[in-house]
């Protein structure tokens, strides 16, 4: 299967009997329900190497999305958890990802999705944002948001937040309505392949202001790596902290080291003759005495020994994440106790 290859959806939902964990094989789920994926290509043959990821939604608690490698045959099975109604999920490969899928999730029940591979130029993007009041702040519930003459709508979810996926690249209006708001339309721009974040404010009717919209294109690169889905964990439960490209090319850092050492409990520490720096964790659980210098991820590598200023300059970062402790660093990484800091570049 060839890396180049763009993603379309092909989402089938059965009932029939069965359910799983996280692997290939049939297990049981109690009373639970089970998502069947399976990831295929044009030839209808399994796309072995292929990524599954998984949000569950509509939850008593937040929950990590679940990204898990399908096995040889092209196969996963996973068991929701007990309170999910819903479920969004899409596959990656290489530097593509389809569109997203949305299941309502039945307990007791198995749903079957299959994701489909096929060559061709991307001429879709998604859209993905959240509606809140204009004046208030607060999340907008069950808005109605979509693009004239596509048949799907989204509804926004209990925070406000919303996905539209498959909408043709171009300029597009986007409409958004909810009773008790002044009706919103506004043109965004889709890119083929890409993401565009849209922020918008609904203004109660009948008061007399303009709806704010704010919009940006997400860069596929971080989304591919999962970059975006740890930033919506993180503001969730307050594990780590973001920076992408627009943020570093506000601060204009002369060394990335800076702006890193900026945040609270990181300081930079050097020789008398400043000739050899390193950034280090102030803020240790009990047990660890001395400096604790952070660990350093690079497009997902580990660097030793070697200064970051002296690797990756701040013009050439596309995100940076920031985890401080043990508890919060991300699965995608192994445990550090001083915390770690990744680097994906553009």
């Amino acid at each position: 299967m060839a890396p180049g290859l763009a993603w379309s959806l092909i989402a089938a939902f059965g009932l029939a009997g069965g359910a799983g964990t996280l692997s290939a094989q049939d297990s049981d789920c109690d009373d639970r329900a089970s998502l069947r994926v399976a990831v295929v290509d044009d030839d209808m043959a399994p796309a072995r190497g292929a990524t599954a990821v998984v949000r569950w939604t509509d939850t008593q608690r937040a929950r990590r999305p679940v990204r898990e490698v399908v096995g040889a045959d092209g196969r996963l099975v996973l068991c929701a958890p007990r309170d999910a109604t819903r479920a969004t999920l899409w596959a990656e490969y290489g530097n593509f990802s389809s569109e997203e899928a949305v299941v309502a999730i039945v307990a007791g029940m198995s749903h079957d999705i299959t994701l489909g591979l096929r060559s061709g130029p991307i001429r879709t993007g998604r859209l993905i944002g959240q509606v809140h009041d204009a004046i208030t702040d607060d999340p907008v519930v069950a808005a109605s948001v979509f693009v004239p003459d596509r048949l799907r709508v989204a509804e926004t979810d209990r925070r406000g937040r919303f996905v539209l996926s498959g909408v043709p690249a171009g300029v597009r209006d986007l409409n958004v309505r909810h009773l008790g708001y002044a009706p919103l339309s506004h043109v965004v721009e889709v890119s083929p392949g890409l993401t565009t974040e849209v922020e918008i404010g609904m203004v109660p009717d009948p008061v007399e202001m303009e709806p704010i919209v704010a919009t940006a294109t997400r860069s596929r690169r971080l989304e591919v790596k999962g970059f975006y889905e740890r930033r919506h964990w993180s503001e969730l439960v307050g594990t780590g902290t973001f920076y992408t490209a627009e943020d570093i090319d506000r601060r204009r850092p002369v060394e990335i080291s800076h702006m890193i050492a900026d945040e609270s409990g990181i300081r930079l520490q050097c020789n008398a003759r400043r000739t050899d720096c390193r950034l280090v964790n102030t803020r240790l659980s009990s047990g660890v005495t001395g400096a604790c210098s952070l660990n350093f991820y690079i497009d997902g590598l580990p660097t030793r020994g070697i200064a970051l200023d002296d690797v990756v300059r701040p013009s050439e970062i596309a995100g940076i994440e920031i985890y401080k402790g043990l508890a919060s660093g991300p699965a995608e990484f192994p445990p550090s106790r001083c915390g770690l800091v990744a680097v994906w570049t553009k």
